[in-house]
């Protein structure tokens, strides 16, 4: 089980993910770029995956997600720390380059006041709307991501398009008289 720790120290923004990061921890990571677009304190952005184990795609998708809202609303680049070979191996598969500065560099010197980030509990209909939302933004990142992703992608989309009509296939059916 993976967990999130955060700090904020003169509008500079530390995460720093633990463990198994899956998209177990994708609504707390939806609540933190919520409230990250509305921040009035911001400096830079810094991603610590040293001492990440494993990481989804979903998250993945998450931190592409936080990239963006440096880069839209802050004019910032954020910063991912990854040390590990194999999760930098992921990152650059995924194209995060695009989105964020990947550096092996331990940029944080022990980040002073890490507060560990509440888990947020959401409905699965909501969890698959961050799972698709976030393989969508991996997908824009890359073309192979496209090819990754196009099959989940669209089988959510009709997941979620069958859930919208009631169940139902939304194939016609053929009215029989009687």
């Amino acid at each position: 089980m993976g967990k999130i720790l955060f700090a904020e120290q003169d509008g500079v923004h530390v995460l720093k993910f633990i463990g198994e990061v899956r998209l177990t921890l994708g609504p707390t990571i939806s609540t933190f770029l919520e409230k990250l677009e509305s921040c009035d304190h911001f400096q830079s952005m810094i991603i610590d995956l040293s001492e990440t184990e494993t990481i989804d795609s979903t998250a993945l998708g998450l931190i592409a997600k936080i990239g963006i809202c440096t880069r839209e609303y802050f004019d910032s680049r954020a910063s991912i720390v990854s040390p590990r070979e194999d999760i930098t191996r992921i990152l650059n598969s995924m194209a995060m380059e695009q989105v964020c500065v990947v550096t092996s560099d331990d940029v944080v010197a022990e980040a002073s006041g890490l507060q560990e980030l509440p888990t947020e509990i959401t409905s699965e209909e909501v969890l698959r709307d961050q799972v698709l939302d976030a393989h969508k933004t991996l997908m824009a990142l890359a073309d192979q991501n496209f090819d990754k992703f196009q099959d989940l992608v669209e089988a959510l989309e009709n997941e979620k398009e069958h859930e919208r009509s009631g169940g139902k296939t939304g194939r016609p059916t053929r009215a029989t008289g009687t």
